[in-house]
């Protein structure tokens, strides 16, 4: 098992290849990567089993589990995710903007790799592919570090990968993955500066604020979801129990799943019942506040302060009766994470108020907080969701995986 120094050293020689890669190698590379996973979901399957076993005996929650899980068809999935990275544009090389300046010179601001990524995660494989394949096409090595619950998964996959790359004549350090899951090889990577251009943690709040607080080489902030859903006065009551129920149930683990749902009270007394009626269909819990329990009786657990702060990734849903659009708003500036808010309405005034007062990385009107995605927004696979102001903001894709350099073109010019 190499440390994380060595693999560092090893992804830090590796990105020197694919820094200066052409497109067509790039895509070369993801086009094996592809096959290769499709060529062995057998053996994908049977490593994931191990670690769906192991995840069972030490009791994690079946939310998480249908994270780590990995079927036939998801990896078809994941497959058809790197294909799409395939026909994106390839941001490495791009020139922004240029300008001819007095004396002549040439200036060419460029888009170029960040060189070497780094990524810790938890029990998401699909992640592992995901960054991967990102990485490659925007020309960056990447060390992977997930979590222990996934590490049979993450070998294998890794493994594949490894195979299509050296198949494709580059090194296979384009992709590293650490091994040791323990919290030393966290805290290694997070410090590891002179081999990590970036660090993007890509997990729940604990993870995440800890490489925040930790991190001495450059990262970016992602993932955590604390995200709300406000149902108007004005709203469909139809349209939003469908809206509601997706956003919590379709699939509770993520990030961009609702946890809390504000009902403007006018309102309040028919949807509730409503969306409650449909949420138990998956047997989801709701936390409520006094007017909710009000309304709903004994099938509601009265809402502590804490509920309105916390990323569930269950099936549980906080509610709350406000009494007008501002307290909404105020209620979502005090608890967001930043990540996904939503408003239903029917009145055009009130979609803008909330649009331009809510600080999020993604704000919706009459839809789901599901759609805070790379593969939804168009941008192929995505390497996190980012919730931070700076450099990247809300799905990550190609882009943000490459920074900027400046050309400039002179034909003797010195300085006066």
């Amino acid at each position: 098992m190499k440390t994380v120094l060595q693999l560092g050293k090893d992804a830090k020689l590796a990105a020197k290849k694919i820094n200066t890669a052409s497109t067509g190698i790039k895509n070369q590379i993801l086009l094996a990567v592809s096959q290769k996973l499709r060529d062995n979901i057998e053996t994908i399957v049977k490593a994931n089993a191990a670690d769906l076993q192991n995840a069972k005996t030490s009791g994690m929650r079946q939310s998480m589990i249908d994270r780590l899980t990995l079927t036939p068809v998801r990896i078809e999935a994941i497959a058809q995710a790197v294909e799409q990275v395939v026909q994106l544009a390839d941001p490495a090389g791009v020139v922004e903007s240029g300008v001819t300046r007095p004396n002549g010179l040439r200036i060419y601001k460029t888009r170029v790799p960040m060189g070497v990524v780094a990524m810790i995660y938890e029990a998401r494989p699909n992640v592992t592919v995901d960054a991967a394949a990102l990485c490659i096409k925007s020309g960056n090595a990447c060390i992977l570090r997930g979590g222990k619950e996934a590490i049979e998964t993450n070998r294998t996959l890794v493994a594949l990968i490894r195979q299509a790359i050296e198949g494709c004549d580059m090194p296979a350090d384009i992709v590293c993955l650490v091994e040791d899951t323990s919290r030393e090889s966290a805290t290694q990577l997070m410090t590891l500066n002179g081999y990590v251009d970036v660090l993007i943690p890509r997990g729940g709040s604990g993870l995440i604020q800890s490489v925040v607080k930790n991190a001495t080489v450059p990262c970016i902030e992602t993932g955590v979801g604390n995200c709300h859903i406000f149902v108007d006065e004005t709203a469909d009551l139809q349209q939003s129990v469908a809206i509601v129920d997706n956003a919590k149930t379709q699939r509770p683990s993520v990030c961009n799943a609702v946890e809390t749902l504000l009902v403007h009270k006018n309102i309040a007394g028919k949807f509730l019942p409503m969306v409650a009626e449909k949420l138990a269909e998956h047997h989801t819990q709701l936390r409520g506040c006094p007017a909710t329990c009000k309304i709903l009786g004994d099938g509601v657990i009265p809402a502590t302060e804490e509920d309105y702060r916390t990323e569930f990734n269950d099936y549980i849903l906080a509610v709350k009766v406000v009494e007008n659009l501002q307290e909404a708003i105020d209620h979502i500036g005090t608890y967001s994470s930043g990540h996904s808010e939503a408003i239903l309405t029917n009145d055009y005034g009130n979609s803008q108020k909330f649009l331009a007062q809510v600080d999020a990385a993604a704000v919706y009107v009459n839809a789901s907080t599901r759609f805070t995605d790379g593969g939804e927004f168009g941008f192929g696979a995505e390497i996190g969701i980012s919730t931070q102001k700076l450099h990247a903001r809300g799905p990550m894709g190609l882009a943000e995986l490459t920074t900027t350099k400046y050309v400039i073109l002179g034909d003797g010019q010195i300085r006066g």
